[in-house]
């Protein structure tokens, strides 16, 4: 078990290095509470590695994946309305900002559960448990993928104490629909570009809508700038 445990660790930590899984914790970082984060990756992640074992060791089955991957995209599609509409609970009220806490765990344990089921990991961890102590697998490959994931935490919870509100609101938002866009295009259309189109697509029309609203609310500015200037001036 000890020698499994610690190729899983190394295989997984290594293959979520760049993975959008880190993107993700980095994402939910920017919004919520490290230990909120890292305990909804935490759940999920051994809940998948534990169905990952499974299937490796007793079955030796691969898992269709095309409608999880529909319902992920939705999923995070939803995640991202919800990200950008904001909060509507006062964190200052305790009763309310346990309800804000607690929304926010389920919401990042189903993500990671939706996202990771049918990722490289997965299958690395399928493949792993084939050959392998299943125990020292599912534990090696769990911490692993939090470890990994905790870097991009510690990146996204750095960064939200030096970015404002609205800009880590909207950078998540754009985000999570990427990620969605993403995983429906990839579960409708397998094996094929549509994926990365999506995702590209979706972050070019962000982009523009983000510059035209910065270019109208400056226009507004000078605007209204100028028209106190002209009432000044009439006043005196």
């Amino acid at each position: 078990m000890p020698s499994a445990l610690l190729l899983s660790f190394v295989v997984i930590f290594i293959a979520e290095l760049g993975d959008k899984s880190q993107l993700m914790a980095m994402t939910f970082a920017l919004r919520y509470r490290w230990y909120v984060v890292i305990g909804g990756i935490t759940v999920a992640t051994t809940v998948v590695h534990l169905l990952s074992v499974a299937v490796g060791h007793f079955l030796g089955l691969s898992i269709p994946t095309n409608l999880i991957a529909v319902i992920g995209g939705i999923a995070f599609v939803i995640f991202g309305l919800w990200t950008l509409r904001g909060d509507s609970l006062s964190d200052n009220e305790g009763q309310k900002a346990g309800r804000v806490t607690r929304s926010a765990f389920l919401a990042i344990a189903s993500a990671f559960l939706l996202a990771e089921l049918g990722d490289k990991t997965m299958l690395a961890t399928v493949t792993l448990a084939t050959d392998n102590n299943w125990i020292g697998v599912w534990i090696g490959s769990t911490v692993g993928m939090v470890a990994a994931d905790a870097l991009a935490i510690v990146l996204g919870a750095v960064l939200g104490k030096h970015l404002p509100e609205n800009v880590i609101r909207i950078g998540a938002s754009v985000l999570f629909f990427v990620f969605g866009v993403s995983l429906l295009l990839d579960g409708l259309f397998p094996g094929t570009a549509a994926a990365s189109i999506g995702a590209v697509t979706v972050i070019g029309i962000s982009t523009a809508v983000i510059t035209a609203v910065i270019l109208m609310r400056r226009r507004r500015a000078r605007v209204s700038l100028i028209s106190e200037q002209v009432t000044g001036v009439n006043e005196r």
